[in-house]
Protein backbone atom coordinates (compact mmCIF):
# COMPACT_ATOMS: atom_id res chain seq x y z
CA UNK A 1 0.00 0.00 0.00
CA UNK A 2 1.49 3.48 -0.69
CA UNK A 3 1.58 6.59 1.16
CA UNK A 4 -1.87 8.34 -0.08
CA UNK A 5 -3.50 4.66 -0.17
CA UNK A 6 -2.36 3.99 3.52
CA UNK A 7 -3.15 7.96 4.69
CA UNK A 8 -6.89 7.59 3.56
CA UNK A 9 -7.84 4.43 4.96
CA UNK A 10 -6.33 5.59 8.38
CA UNK A 11 -7.92 9.12 8.24
CA UNK A 12 -11.40 7.70 7.39
CA UNK A 13 -10.81 4.95 10.36
CA UNK A 14 -9.91 7.44 12.60
CA UNK A 15 -12.32 10.48 11.60
CA UNK A 16 -15.44 9.30 9.34
CA UNK A 17 -17.54 7.79 11.82
CA UNK A 18 -16.92 9.86 15.26
CA UNK A 19 -16.36 12.95 13.40
CA UNK A 20 -18.30 12.70 9.28
CA UNK A 21 -17.67 16.47 8.95
CA UNK A 22 -14.21 16.86 9.87
CA UNK A 23 -13.92 13.69 7.53
CA UNK A 24 -15.71 15.90 4.73
CA UNK A 25 -13.23 18.66 5.39
CA UNK A 26 -10.33 16.58 5.65
CA UNK A 27 -11.41 14.99 1.47
CA UNK A 28 -11.77 18.32 0.71
CA UNK A 29 -8.45 19.49 2.44
CA UNK A 30 -6.94 16.72 0.45
CA UNK A 31 -8.37 16.91 -3.01
CA UNK A 32 -7.48 20.89 -2.61
CA UNK A 33 -3.86 19.59 -1.89
CA UNK A 34 -3.50 17.37 -5.23
CA UNK A 35 -4.79 20.83 -6.94
CA UNK A 36 -1.27 22.07 -5.88
CA UNK A 37 0.83 19.51 -7.36
CA UNK A 38 2.32 21.44 -10.44
CA UNK A 39 4.04 23.36 -7.61
CA UNK A 40 4.77 20.16 -4.95
CA UNK A 41 6.88 18.42 -7.45
CA UNK A 42 8.34 15.29 -6.04
CA UNK A 43 6.52 16.13 -2.66
CA UNK A 44 2.72 15.93 -4.26
CA UNK A 45 2.28 12.79 -2.50
CA UNK A 46 3.48 13.58 0.77
CA UNK A 47 1.68 16.54 0.79
CA UNK A 48 -1.49 15.21 -0.23
CA UNK A 49 -1.14 12.03 2.66
CA UNK A 50 -0.59 14.88 5.08
CA UNK A 51 -3.53 16.52 4.28
CA UNK A 52 -5.71 13.51 4.61
CA UNK A 53 -4.41 12.97 8.03
CA UNK A 54 -4.19 16.78 9.45
CA UNK A 55 -7.20 16.70 11.23
CA UNK A 56 -7.00 13.04 13.03
CA UNK A 57 -5.83 14.28 16.33
CA UNK A 58 -9.75 15.10 16.62
CA UNK A 59 -10.18 11.92 16.93
CA UNK A 60 -12.06 11.10 20.45
CA UNK A 61 -9.86 7.46 20.24
CA UNK A 62 -6.34 9.65 20.64
CA UNK A 63 -7.55 13.18 21.24
CA UNK A 64 -5.48 13.45 24.65
CA UNK A 65 -4.11 17.09 25.04
CA UNK A 66 -7.49 18.77 23.20
CA UNK A 67 -5.16 20.24 20.93
CA UNK A 68 -5.34 18.03 17.42
CA UNK A 69 -1.86 18.56 15.65
CA UNK A 70 -0.38 17.61 18.54
CA UNK A 71 -2.17 14.70 19.27
CA UNK A 72 -2.39 13.73 15.58
CA UNK A 73 0.95 14.22 15.04
CA UNK A 74 2.43 11.78 18.21
CA UNK A 75 -0.32 9.36 17.28
CA UNK A 76 1.21 9.59 13.30
CA UNK A 77 4.44 8.74 15.21
CA UNK A 78 4.41 7.03 18.15
CA UNK A 79 1.73 3.93 17.16
CA UNK A 80 1.97 4.38 13.48
CA UNK A 81 5.55 4.76 12.79
CA UNK A 82 4.02 7.37 10.36
CA UNK A 83 6.48 9.19 7.19
CA UNK A 84 8.25 11.87 9.63
CA UNK A 85 7.88 14.90 6.97
CA UNK A 86 4.28 13.72 7.02
CA UNK A 87 4.23 13.89 11.03
CA UNK A 88 5.56 17.19 11.04
CA UNK A 89 3.29 18.63 8.15
CA UNK A 90 0.30 17.55 10.34
CA UNK A 91 2.15 18.57 13.77
CA UNK A 92 2.70 22.53 12.52
CA UNK A 93 -0.60 22.63 9.89
CA UNK A 94 -2.04 25.74 9.74
CA UNK A 95 -0.06 28.04 11.99
CA UNK A 96 -0.35 25.53 14.99
CA UNK A 97 2.52 27.25 16.69
CA UNK A 98 0.39 30.26 17.42
CA UNK A 99 -2.45 28.20 18.88
CA UNK A 100 0.41 26.11 21.08
CA UNK A 101 1.03 29.10 22.16
CA UNK A 102 -2.79 30.10 23.36
CA UNK A 103 -2.72 26.68 24.91
CA UNK A 104 0.67 26.82 26.48
CA UNK A 105 2.23 23.46 24.68
CA UNK A 106 4.15 25.43 22.42
CA UNK A 107 7.38 24.66 23.96
CA UNK A 108 6.46 20.88 23.63
CA UNK A 109 5.32 21.37 19.77
CA UNK A 110 8.63 23.04 18.98
CA UNK A 111 10.56 20.74 20.78
CA UNK A 112 9.15 16.92 19.71
CA UNK A 113 8.18 18.13 15.81
CA UNK A 114 10.96 19.94 13.05
CA UNK A 115 9.24 22.28 10.79
CA UNK A 116 9.00 21.33 7.55
CA UNK A 117 9.89 23.23 4.29
CA UNK A 118 8.29 26.91 4.04
CA UNK A 119 6.87 26.07 0.81
CA UNK A 120 5.08 22.55 2.16
CA UNK A 121 3.63 24.36 4.74
CA UNK A 122 2.38 27.18 2.86
CA UNK A 123 0.73 24.17 0.38
CA UNK A 124 -0.97 22.63 3.59
CA UNK A 125 -2.28 26.36 4.96
CA UNK A 126 -3.65 26.99 1.81
CA UNK A 127 -5.02 23.72 1.52
CA UNK A 128 -6.80 23.90 4.63
CA UNK A 129 -7.68 27.35 4.59
CA UNK A 130 -9.63 27.02 1.49
CA UNK A 131 -11.67 24.48 2.22
CA UNK A 132 -15.17 24.45 4.52
CA UNK A 133 -15.85 22.41 7.52
CA UNK A 134 -18.08 20.32 4.69
CA UNK A 135 -15.08 19.90 2.25
CA UNK A 136 -15.66 22.63 0.09
CA UNK A 137 -13.53 24.81 -1.59
CA UNK A 138 -13.88 28.52 0.12
CA UNK A 139 -11.78 31.55 0.48
CA UNK A 140 -9.11 32.18 2.92
CA UNK A 141 -11.73 35.33 3.67
CA UNK A 142 -14.83 33.52 4.27
CA UNK A 143 -12.75 30.16 6.04
CA UNK A 144 -11.36 32.69 8.57
CA UNK A 145 -14.50 34.10 8.81
CA UNK A 146 -16.34 31.31 9.54
CA UNK A 147 -13.87 29.76 12.28
CA UNK A 148 -14.33 32.82 14.47
CA UNK A 149 -18.03 32.37 14.19
CA UNK A 150 -17.73 29.14 15.06
CA UNK A 151 -15.70 29.57 17.83
CA UNK A 152 -16.08 32.69 19.06
CA UNK A 153 -13.65 35.37 19.06
CA UNK A 154 -12.57 35.50 22.29
CA UNK A 155 -11.99 31.62 22.29
CA UNK A 156 -8.71 30.00 22.51
CA UNK A 157 -9.11 29.13 18.81
CA UNK A 158 -10.90 32.69 18.07
CA UNK A 159 -8.06 34.16 19.27
CA UNK A 160 -5.12 32.05 17.67
CA UNK A 161 -7.09 32.33 13.92
CA UNK A 162 -6.83 36.18 14.39
CA UNK A 163 -3.38 36.25 15.39
CA UNK A 164 -2.68 33.29 12.29
CA UNK A 165 -4.53 35.74 9.72
CA UNK A 166 -1.81 37.86 8.15
CA UNK A 167 0.42 34.49 7.97
CA UNK A 168 -2.20 32.66 6.57
CA UNK A 169 -2.98 35.32 3.57
CA UNK A 170 0.35 35.27 2.92
CA UNK A 171 0.66 31.79 2.39
CA UNK A 172 -2.09 32.27 0.19
CA UNK A 173 -0.24 34.92 -1.49
CA UNK A 174 3.28 32.82 -1.73
CA UNK A 175 1.04 29.36 -3.54
CA UNK A 176 -0.84 31.38 -5.76
CA UNK A 177 2.20 32.89 -7.07
CA UNK A 178 4.26 29.92 -7.81
CA UNK A 179 0.85 28.11 -8.73
CA UNK A 180 0.47 30.77 -11.44
CA UNK A 181 4.02 31.05 -12.75
CA UNK A 182 3.93 27.38 -12.37
CA UNK A 183 0.69 27.07 -14.85
CA UNK A 184 2.67 29.91 -17.24
CA UNK A 185 5.68 27.16 -17.95
CA UNK A 186 5.56 25.79 -21.28
CA UNK A 187 5.25 22.14 -21.37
Amino acid sequence: MGLTEWAYALSETMLSEPLPRRWSHSLGVAKRARSLAPILGADAELLESAAILHDVGYSPSIATTGFHPLDGARFLRDQEGADERVVRLVAHHSCALLEAEERGLRHELETEFALERPELVDALIVSDMTTTPDGEHTTPAARLDEIVQRYGPDTIVGRFIQRATPEIYAANERVERRLAAALDQPM
